[in-house]
């Protein structure tokens, strides 16, 4: 037992050994000075591109020189350029175990996710206006100059020190491909001195700042992927860069990691990308459901033609009434669907444009008998009217002002439709100035039969009765 626990002891002290050295070595690597009179380089990179970066490491080095802090004013100030501090941590795991604790009601990876698309898109947005304003002040022109002067800036801002690795490709272009590490990386070392583990990379915002610098450098859409990271327990925190068509076949390629593997390919503006997305799908459904409801009321055209044509041969007038009445129901369910058709909404009617178009139909429908006076009150507000509800007050209003038109009304007479609101209901009062009913009159006839059943289906109260100004239904339905 004693033995194991020294060894164990032994080995932990040889790992700590060696990563001492790694470490002191890498300090070395740092500290190079190429020529006498040079600054030590805060980016290391391949022999091809030293020389092109020791000469924008001068110009950083000059430009960081005009550095103000002033907390009278409370400002921070580089080479006039207004610049502010957060602490890493509430830039790293406590932003991430914010949002996981905001979003508990997803997984853990998903919450991590969201906060992490987050973290990207702030950043790259930072990392492009960065780009920009620094490369204008430092007058720098060619592709290679502003990705230099990236990492450089990066060192001297706090985010990390960067080693450009000798396998990358940085060429403008579809094949641009840089392969690097951040040492010191604020956010990985946020998560390994607050002593937690992280079960995914945490680089979020250098993936995203390095990504925004480089694309605005060169011209082209890049993104970055973190496929090792200290904070997960890897000797280094190592990352890709390319364009986003071909970061897959990169990541699998060069960092030799699966596609399956626990590596989320970052997408700028995520959130919008997915809103646009689905946006354009419900485009897509609304225009397919439009098209459905213009053939429904195509094909109860070509229904009610029939029956037309069915009714043409009728000698009895009884069946012939039949068939005008069964052809008017038709076409009163047709003229529904041609109402949604011609509107916005594909689930719903606003009420008081449904009513009123609606209302106005029936009425040049059946208006045969001379010299009527029609009284149309739509005194509601534009609540929407559901499609399962909109069908039955239509057959509803269809079968009463047929019967009133047909039965009710003489020449001279006068027709009322009124719709108004009360509390939680809508009222519907239809009414004529004709002789009213006799009694057990309402029990027989399908018209009648049919308004029970459409009032059942929308749990409706009707109420039918003689006034002294003629027959009036008076049926009332919740919102």
């Amino acid at each position: 037992m004693r033995i194991g626990r020294a060894l164990k002891m032994k080995k932990a002290a040889i790992i700590k050994k060696i990563k001492a050295l790694e470490n002191e070595l890498l300090e070395q690597r740092r500290l190079l000075i190429q020529e006498d009179g040079q600054r030590p380089a805060t980016v290391i990179v391949p022999d091809a591109f030293s020389e092109i970066f020791g000469a924008i490491e001068e110009k950083v080095a000059e430009h960081f020189t005009d550095f103000n802090y002033d907390p009278v004013s409370g400002e921070i100030t580089v080479h006039g350029q207004r610049y502010i501090l957060f602490r890493s941590d509430s830039m790293s795991y406590e932003f991430i175990d914010f949002i996981k604790e905001r979003y508990s009601d997803r997984s853990e990876k998903e919450a991590e996710s969201i906060g992490h698309n987050y973290l990207y898109d702030n950043s790259k947005v930072i990392g492009k206006k960065d780009s920009i304003a620094f490369n204008k002040s430092l007058t720098l022109k060619e592709p290679i100059e502003k990705l230099a002067a990236g990492p450089i800036h990066f060192a001297y801002t706090g985010w990390a020190n960067v080693e450009i690795l000798p396998d990358s490709n940085p060429i403008p272009g579809d094949d641009f491909m840089l392969k690097f590490q951040h040492h010191n990386s604020f956010e990985a070392q946020s998560w390994i001195k607050a002593g937690k583990k992280s079960k995914y990379p945490v680089c979020t915002m250098n993936c995203g700042y390095s990504a925004g610098w480089v694309e605005e450098s060169y011209d082209t859409a890049l993104t970055t992927v973190e496929v090792t990271c200290e904070a997960q327990g890897a000797d280094a925190c190592t990352f890709i860069m390319a364009p986003p068509h071909k970061i897959e076949q990169y990541v699998e390629e060069i960092a030799n990691v699966s596609s399956d593997h626990d590596i989320e390919i970052p997408v700028f503006f995520k959130r919008k990308n997915i809103e646009e997305q689905l946006k354009q799908s419900l485009q897509q459904k609304e225009v397919l459901i439009q098209e459905i409801h213009h053939r429904v009321k195509n094909n109860l055209q070509v229904i009610s033609s029939l029956l037309n044509l069915q009714m043409a041969k009728q000698t009895n007038a009884s069946f012939r009434k039949e068939f005008g009445t069964s052809i008017n129901r038709v076409r009163t369910m047709a003229m529904v669907h041609e109402l949604l058709y011609q509107q916005k909404s594909i689930e719903s009617f606003e009420m008081k444009t449904y009513f009123t178009e609606l209302a106005k139909s029936l009425i040049n429908t059946y208006l045969e008998v001379p010299n009527i006076q029609v009284n149309i009150d739509i005194n509601v507000n534009n609540h929407a009217l559901s499609l399962e509800r909109s069908i039955p007050v239509a057959l509803i209003m269809n079968e009463i002002t047929c019967n009133a038109f047909k039965y009710g009304l003489k020449p001279g007479g006068c027709f009322k439709l009124v719709l108004k609101e009360a509390k939680d209901n809508y009222i519907l009062v239809v009414g004529d100035d004709g002789p009213g009913y006799i009694n057990d009159q309402l029990s027989d006839g399908l018209g009648f039969s049919l308004i029970d059943v459409l009032c059942d289906q929308l749990d409706a109260e009707k109420v039918v009765s003689n006034t002294d100004k003629g027959l009036e239904y008076r049926i009332t339905f919740s919102k």
